[in-house]
């Protein structure tokens, strides 16, 4: 097994020779043969075990035995302590907070990678778990060997292999008794199921690799097709993404790109995203990070958090010369007047009154837009300029201590504080 390992790193994963590793380790017998086997080879690996506490003195039994086998084989070892509420999926939870500590590890001391002990039998038993909760492609292509700066170079080895190693170097592991039971549905595939299908085909695990390299090829193929359609369909400006409702209905079908296209942003109710196609314009769909907005002819793609800037305003005192939070804006005193442009205005600084108020648009704002008569609301200034939801949130005013608008920031100034006279100009510079 460690010439073969020896094979595959070289072949397939020659980036980790010299260099700092992290092993993931929980003591049983995954990790330990992983364990020896890069000691063996001469790689650089320190070892990470994380203590949850959950089978009481048995975890401290876990965490002891690492201890042990880091000092026998010279191996710097890390341990951490969690206590877990239990609400929700405990093994979700443990998971996330595991790989939370990997990568603080990975910043604070320089590893290079995080090496994880997941081998076939877990490849298989990932691909049944999906195929019971229904999945996309990407659920049945397989545990990654390398996603990231986390790396599984055990993947090609079952799991009788490498117990059949341990046994014959006499090396000794810890056994999660957990293990056994068949409380969670991973342990009833592993128990129950997966004996029945090696039954009917010894060789499952190598037919599965080869039904795995068959999907990643289609996979591909698929990844291509959505880069080209991708040219076609979305734009993106300021970090916000626009998908062409006409062209997008135009595909074969829309609901399987639309899926392709936005599953790397979290949604997860994806007929919702479907009927947004033909939805009003303001519709509105939400995933924990990003919301996907109809708005007219595009479905407008956007992070959640965009909606914190709207409370916070910003004060802006006398003679100030600059300020480059949360938008570049100079202040100059001129003595001659050239062109307004949408990005720099003149005004008038005998009415200005400081500190002057830099802020979000907000329902009931209105000013008097130059060139026009009269008063107008903000929200119908921003219809008229066909703007969207996510492009007036985007917007920022210029204001008098009393909030009086003085300029919507590179699209109109406010008639009230045009300059008429060049004695007391105060040009003011929008710097995109």
């Amino acid at each position: 097994m460690e010439e073969k390992l020896k094979n595959h790193i070289a072949k397939n994963l020659p980036f980790l020779k010299d260099k700092k590793l992290l092993i993931a380790i929980s003591g049983g017998v995954d990790s330990v043969v992983l364990t020896h086997l890069l000691t063996s080879l001469n790689f650089n690996v320190s070892l990470a075990h994380c203590n949850f506490h959950l089978r009481e003195e048995e975890s401290d039994l876990d965490e002891k035995f690492v201890v042990d086998l880091g000092e026998k084989l010279k191996l710097k070892t890390r341990i951490i302590h969690f206590a877990i509420e239990p609400i929700g999926s405990i093994q979700l939870a443990a998971r996330e907070l595991r790989y939370e500590w990997f990568q603080e590890l990975i910043a604070k001391e320089g590893f290079d990678f995080v090496l994880t002990a997941h081998h076939a039998d877990d490849n298989l038993e990932t691909f049944l778990i999906n195929l019971t909760r229904g999945s996309g492609l990407d659920g049945f292509t397989g545990i990654p060997t390398v996603n990231g700066n986390i790396v599984r170079p055990l993947l090609p080895f079952s799991r009788e292999e490498i117990i059949a190693f341990a046994k014959e170097k006499n090396i000794s592991w810890r056994e999660d008794k957990s293990n056994a039971s068949t409380k969670y549905v991973r342990n009833k595939i592993r128990h129950k199921v997966a004996p029945i299908l090696k039954e009917i085909n010894p060789n499952l695990l190598d037919s599965f690799s080869k039904t795995l390299e068959n999907l990643k090829e289609s996979q591909q193929i698929i990844k291509d097709k959505i880069d080209d359609v991708s040219k076609e369909v979305i734009s993106k400006k300021n970090d916000v993404f626009r998908i062409d409702i006409l062209k997008t209905q135009d595909l074969s079908n829309p609901k399987a790109y639309l899926y392709q296209l936005l599953k790397d942003y979290n949604f997860t109710e994806w007929n919702d995203v479907y009927h947004l196609l033909f939805a009003q314009s303001g519709k509105q769909v939400f995933s924990k990070t990003h919301v996907l907005l109809k708005d007219r002819n595009q479905l407008i793609l956007s992070e959640r958090d965009f909606s914190k800037k709207l409370e916070i305003t910003y004060k802006i005192e006398e003679n100030t010369k600059e300020i480059t939070d949360p938008i570049h804006l100079i202040f100059e005193n001129v003595a001659e007047k050239s062109i307004t442009t949408t990005n720099s205005i003149f005004v008038d600084k005998t009415k200005l009154k400081f500190p002057l108020i830099l802020r979000k648009w907000q329902n009931g704002d209105y000013f008097y837009p130059a060139g026009m008569q009269g008063k107008k609301k903000l929200s119908k200034y921003f219809k008229d300029e066909k703007l969207s939801l996510l492009e007036k949130k985007e917007i920022w005013l210029l204001c008098n201590q009393n909030n009086d608008i003085i300029w919507v920031i590179n699209k109109r100034q406010d008639n009230r504080f045009l300059d008429k006279s060049l004695k007391t100009s105060l040009k003011i510079i929008l710097n995109n």
